[in-house]
């Protein structure tokens, strides 16, 4: 009995410890992550009963990333077994002026190969409520891309309310071809999360020159009439170093525009921090907040994940409504 689907891959990931190189590092820290089930994880940690649904091959190593997923509450009853390898991906956090690399081994794993016939999504999707992909799955193959537009269609049927995170990867497919696959699907989608570059050159909104905030105001009020979305959820980034980085959000829904603070932050681990703002602007949407504290509930939670080794953001809700309220940084808590 899940209220949030999210469909994707996992992924296992191989790390550099101590920002060590690849080319010398003498050990790899093994973990796992990707996109939607980093959102289905940040779901679950805030008690919204969330499903992952994917497709893994049999085997030690995908049944230890399926109990890990059980561990942080995730239900996993629809990940289907099956295909010969778990995809995988290297990590080499940066520092400095030096950036983080990440190298994907992902081709020909299970999920990839899978075929559309494999997912019933009229049984998947019942009792849910709210659907969530990105971009990263349809990047896989032909076929990921065809399940993706018919989760889509199933879960519109369905009434579900779907989220999507355009999450570009340009390691996976370019700018022309995302947008060819994706533009298309936007019909479906009510909550769209992008940030700025993407919204441009993948979504095809105009490019938009001066002051950051009416920027991105007049990019998300585009977007928003374009492709009828009911909220569209930008996050802002501005790192001129792999270690520090500044943070901030906005959200336009109903035509309303909110922006949250923001956070100058020191980086432990940037990724998944974006999946963990997107799952905690589920949970407020799903909870109907006002939207100038869903967007900072989103932004704190996604602050606090910058500073959690792995993908998965492991703080506790009354962690990211304390930073979201002003409590937080050098003191200790005693």
């Amino acid at each position: 009995m899940s209220d949030v689907v999210c469909f994707g891959e996992i992924l296992l990931r191989l790390s550099a410890q101590n920002y060590q190189r690849l080319a010398s590092a003498p050990a790899l820290e093994i973990t796992f992550g990707g996109a939607e089930a980093n959102v289905a994880a940040q779901l679950s940690s805030l008690n919204i009963p969330s499903a992952f649904v994917s497709r893994l091959p049999e085997g030690p190593i995908p049944d230890r990333c399926l109990a890990e997923l059980q561990g942080l509450g995730v239900n996993i009853q629809h990940v289907q077994r099956g295909g010969e390898r778990i995809g995988l991906y290297f990590l080499e956090p940066g520092m400095s002026q030096r950036p983080t690399n990440i190298i994907y081994d992902r081709q020909h794993s299970a999920i990839s190969e899978a075929t559309p016939e494999m997912f019933d999504w009229n049984q998947i999707f019942q009792p849910a409520k709210w659907f969530h992909w990105s971009g990263i799955t349809p990047a896989l193959s032909p076929n990921t891309a065809t399940i993706c537009t018919d989760a889509c269609i199933a879960a519109k049927k369905a009434g579900l309310t779907v989220s999507f995170d355009v999450n570009f990867r340009s390691k996976l497919w370019s700018e022309q071809e995302a947008a060819t696959i994706l533009q298309p699907l936007m019909k479906y989608v009510d909550v769209c999360v992008c940030g700025e570059g993407d919204a441009v050159s993948i979504l095809g909104a105009t490019k938009v020159e001066g002051e950051e905030t009416a920027r991105l105001t007049a990019i998300a009020t585009e977007l928003a009439k374009k492709y009828d979305f009911k909220t569209v959820a930008m996050t802002c980034r501005n790192a001129e170093r792999a270690d520090q980085t500044g943070w901030r959000g906005l959200l336009l829904t109903d035509g309303e525009v909110s922006l949250s603070r923001n956070y100058d932050i020191t980086i432990v681990d940037r990724v998944g921090a974006g999946d963990s703002f997107t799952g905690t602007l589920i949970y407020a949407l799903l909870h109907k907040l006002a939207p100038a504290r869903a967007i900072e509930l989103a932004v704190a939670s996604s602050a606090l994940k910058h500073t959690i080794p792995g993908d998965y953001n492991r703080v506790s809700l009354a962690e990211i409504e304390a930073l979201a309220n002003g409590i937080g940084g050098g003191r200790v808590q005693r």
